[in-house]
C-alpha cells in the first residue's frame, strides 16, 4: 500500500497560552485515535504549537484503509431448506438484505453444527475521504470550557480561525474543515513576515516557517530556544543566574512564536522588599524570569522574552522597565505600609470576614485553632504557647495591604511581618508553614509549632464542615477537604508524630457549640483513612494491602503506615499466600463457631495430634517473640517471624479436625486458632490478601 506525509494546520488568532499545550496534545491524541479506529496505518506523528497554530504531521500514512475480510452468519443450514431441498423465507430473507442470490452464499461447520454464511471483502475507503471528518471530530473534541463565535460565522472555536493546511504529499486535499477551505498556504509571523507562505510538502513545513516566515513551529525546539536563550543572558551579567519555572517557561512559550530575550533592570533600593513579592510582581503580570547571584540572592535583573527581533531592542528594554517600576513601586509601598501596624493589632480585623456561614469568622476559626494547636504542640513535644501564638495570628496577614494586592503571598508576607514584629523564630515560621504542603509533593514544615497550626487548621475545616453536614461531594470541594486531609496525614508520617487522629479530631470537635453531624470526629477519622487508600496506590502499593491493614483501623497514621508497609513487604515473601490463605480459612471457622465469644487460652493437656502440638508450641514461642515487636511498631520483623508459621500450619490442617465431636478438645482446638489468627491482627486482616486459586 503506498503511503505519504500528511499535514494539517489550523490558523487562529492568539491562542490562549496557559492551554496552548493541552490543546495541541488533545488535538494530535485526537487525529492519531482516530486513524487508530479506522484502521489506518501510519508513522512517526509530530505536534507543532505555537500562538496563532495548532498542527499535526503525519508521516508515511497509508493511502486508504485496508481492505477487510467481511463474514455475516445466516440461519442454520437445517432451517434454509424446506423436504424438498427449495430456500425457506429465512434463507431468502437473508439473501435479499445483503443483496445476493442463495447459491452465493457459504457453508460454515461448527461443533453446533452446519450454517450458511455470507463472505466478501470490504474494500477500504480512501484516506483522504475519511481525514476531513476526522480532523473536524478531533477539533470538536478539544477540551475547550468555552467556545466562541465570530462574524457572522456559525462556527464555534477557542479563537477565531483563518486558514487552513491540508496536504496529503504534495497534494491539497480539496475539502473543508471548519467553514475553512483548505489549501498549502499558511502565514507567517505577524510583524516579521505578514504574508502567505507555500507549504510544498508536510515535510517542508517547519522550514519554510522557520527561514521564511520567522516562526519556530515546534512547542519544544521553543522552549529549549528560550531557555537556552535566557540562561546565557543572565551569565553574561556576572555569572547571574536566570531562576526558570517550568510553568512560567511553559507559557512564555505559549506566548511567542519568534522568541527573543532580553535583559531589563531595576533600582536597587527595590531588594530591600522580600524576594517574594518581586518575583510575583515579574512572573504574574510580566511574565519575567528573575535572576539571583551565586548564592540565591536577588539581582536587579529580570529577562523578558519578546516576540519580534527589534532594530532598538534597547527601546524594548526600556519599555518593559517602564512597565515593572510601578509594580515594584508598589509592592515596596506596601510593605513599608504594612510594617507600621503589628500583626496582632491586626486580629481584631479578622472578626468581619466570614470563614463558613455556620462556622463564624476568620477570628473564630484563629481562636479553635489556636486552642487546637496548643493541645497538639503538647502532644507531639512542641511549645503549646507557640503553637497558641502563631495560631491567633495566622491568618491577619490577609488584611495586610500586600496579601491584598499579591493574593499568593499569604503566609510569605505572615512570616516577614512577624518577624519583623519581633515574634519567635518559630512563631515567624509557623505562619508560612500553616499552608504546607500547599500542592502534591510540597515541602512539609520544617518546625514543630509549623506543624501544629499547619495540623489544627485543616482538622478545624474538615471537622466544622462535615459536623454541619457539608463533606465533599463527587467533584465538588470548595474548601479543599480531600487535599487538607491528605496533608495532615503526609505531617504526621514523614515528620514521624506521634499523634492519633481520633483524639485529635475530638479535640477539634469540642470546640464547636453547633456542629449536628453525630460523632463528627469518627466520621472525620474514616474520611481520612480512606484516603489513605489513593495515598498508597500512587506508592505501588496494591489496594489488597491498604484493606488489610484498614480493616484493623489504626488511627495514628505513623502506625497506620508502618503497618501498611509491614504487610507490602509479608506480601512479597513465598509464605504469604498460603498463610493469608490458612487465615481466611481460620476468619471462616471462628466465625461459624461464634467469633468473639471464643477465648485463646490453650490447655496443653487437651492437645493430641502432634501437628495441633507442634502448632501450640509455635505459637506460644511466636507470640513471646513478636509481641514486644508489635509493641515497639517494628511490624516488618513482627511479620517476618510469623511467616515461619506457614509450615505448622499447613500440618495442622491436613493433620487435625478442628471440629473433633469432644467438646472440650474442640473448644481447645478452636483457641488455638483464635489465639494464631490475634497473632497476625496486632497488624492486619493477612485473610483479605489474594491467595491462589
Amino acid at each position: 500500500m503506498a503511503t505519504q506525509d500528511f499535514l494539517v494546520e489550523l490558523g487562529t488568532e492568539e491562542l490562549p497560552p496557559k492551554a496552548l499545550k493541552t490543546l495541541s496534545n488533545a488535538f494530535t491524541q485526537g487525529i492519531t485515535k482516530g486513524l487508530a479506529d479506522a484502521g489506518i496505518q501510519h508513522g512517526a506523528v509530530e505536534a507543532f504549537a505555537a500562538p496563532r497554530r495548532l498542527a499535526v504531521r503525519i508521516r508515511d500514512l497509508a493511502d486508504a484503509q485496508p481492505d477487510k475480510s467481511v463474514e455475516k452468519r445466516g440461519p442454520a443450514v437445517k432451517a434454509a431448506f424446506d423436504d424438498g431441498g427449495n430456500p425457506t423465507r429465512a434463507l431468502t430473507g437473508f439473501a435479499t438484505s445483503l443483496g445476493v442470490t442463495p447459491d452465493q452464499l457459504d457453508t460454515l461447520e461448527t461443533d453446533k453444527g452446519a450454517w450458511l454464511v455470507y463472505r466478501t471483502v470490504e474494500q477500504g475507503k480512501p484516506t483522504i475521504e475519511l481525514l476531513p471528518q476526522l480532523i473536524e471530530q478531533s477539533l470538536a473534541a478539544l477540551p475547550i470550557p468555552k467556545r466562541m463565535r465570530w462574524g457572522a460565522y456559525r462556527t464555534e472555536f477557542v479563537r477565531p480561525v483563518h486558514w487552513l493546511v491540508l496536504l496529503f504529499g504534495n497534494k491539497v486535499i480539496d475539502d473543508t474543515v471548519m467553514g475553512l477551505k483548505a489549501g498549502n498556504q499558511t502565514r507567517g509571523h505577524r510583524f516579521h513576515c505578514p504574508m502567505e507562505l507555500i507549504v510544498p510538502t508536510p515535510a517542508d513545513y517547519e522550514v519554510v516557517l522557520r527561514e521564511e516566515g520567522h516562526v519556530i513551529a515546534n512547542f519544544e525546539e521553543r522552549r529549549d530556544v528560550i531557555r537556552a536563550g535566557v540562561t546565557a543572558i543572565a551569565l553574561s551579567e556576572g555569572n547571574g543566574q536566570a531562576v526558570i519555572d517550568d510553568d512560567l517557561l511553559d507559557e512564555v512559550t505559549a506566548l511567542n512564536e519568534w522568541p527573543v530575550p532580553l535583559l531589563g533592570r531595576f533600582e536597587d533600593r527595590f531588594l530591600d522588599v522580600p524576594a517574594e513579592a518581586l518575583i510575583s510582581s515579574m512572573k504574574e503580570h510580566q511574565k519575567y524570569f528573575h535572576v539571583v547571584d551565586g548564592t540565591g540572592q536577588m539581582l536587579p535583573l529580570f529577562i523578558t522574552v519578546a516576540n519580534l527581533e527589534s532594530r532598538d531592542p534597547a527601546q524594548v528594554i526600556a519599555g518593559n522597565e517602564k512597565v515593572i517600576r510601578p509594580r515594584l513601586s508598589d509592592a515596596a509601598f506596601f510593605y513599608d505600609t504594612d510594617r507600621k501596624a503589628r500583626l496582632e493589632d491586626r486580629i481584631e480585623r479578622l472578626k468581619p470576614i466570614v470563614f463558613q456561614e455556620k462556622l463564624g469568622s476568620i477570628y473564630d476559626k484563629s481562636v479553635r485553632v489556636a486552642a487546637l494547636a496548643s493541645k497538639i504542640a503538647a502532644a507531639i513535644g512542641s511549645d503549646p504557647a507557640l503553637a497558641e501564638r502563631a495560631a491567633m495570628l495566622a491568618k491577619t496577614d490577609l488584611v495586610t495591604e500586600m496579601v491584598l494586592e499579591f493574593t499568593d503571598l499569604q503566609g510569605i508576607m505572615g512570616q516577614y511581618y512577624a518577624a519583623n514584629d519581633g515574634e519567635p523564630a518559630d512563631v515567624a515560621s509557623a505562619l508560612n508553614e500553616q499552608y504546607m504542603p500547599r500542592f502534591a509533593g510540597d515541602d512539609l514544615p520544617t518546625t514543630l509549632t509549623g506543624c501544629a497550626v499547619a495540623i489544627a487548621d485543616r482538622l478545624d475545616s474538615l471537622v466544622g464542615l462535615f459536623g454541619i453536614k457539608q463533606p465533599p461531594s463527587g467533584t465538588r470541594d470548595p474548601f479543599g477537604l480531600r487535599r487538607a486531609s491528605l496533608g495532615v496525614l503526609r505531617i504526621i508520617i514523614e515528620r514521624e508524630l506521634p499523634l492519633d487522629l481520633q483524639t485529635c479530631c475530638e479535640w477539634a470537635a469540642a470546640n464547636f457549640d453547633n456542629l449536628s453531624e453525630q460523632d463528627t470526629a469518627t466520621t472525620v477519622v474514616d474520611y481520612m483513612l480512606e484516603r489513605f487508600r489513593a495515598h498508597y496506590d500512587e506508592q505501588g502499593i496494591g489496594a489488597e494491602v491498604y484493606l488489610a491493614v484498614h480493616a484493623r483501623r489504626p488511627t495514628r497514621p505513623l502506625d497506620f503506615d508502618r503497618r501498611v508497609k509491614a504487610v507490602e513487604a509479608f506480601r512479597q515473601m513465598p509464605e504469604a499466600q498460603a498463610l493469608a490463605a490458612a487465615n481466611k480459612r481460620v476468619s471462616n471457622i471462628l466465625t461459624k463457631q461464634g467469633g468473639d465469644s471464643i477465648g485463646e487460652a490453650v490447655d496443653s493437656a487437651l492437645l493430641q495430634d502432634a501437628a495441633e502440638k507442634a502448632l501450640a508450641e509455635q505459637v506460644a514461642g511466636q507470640a513471646d517473640k513478636v509481641v514486644p515487636l508489635f509493641e515497639q511498631g517494628d511490624y516488618g520483623s513482627a511479620l517476618s517471624s510469623l511467616a515461619s508459621l506457614r509450615e505448622p500450619v499447613d500440618n495442622f490442617f491436613d493433620q487435625v479436625m478442628v471440629m473433633a465431636d469432644d467438646e472440650a478438645i474442640r473448644n481447645n482446638r478452636l483457641a488455638l486458632l483464635n489465639r494464631l489468627r490475634n497473632l497476625f491482627l496486632r497488624v492486619a486482616d493477612i485473610s483479605l490478601l489474594p491467595t491462589a486459586s
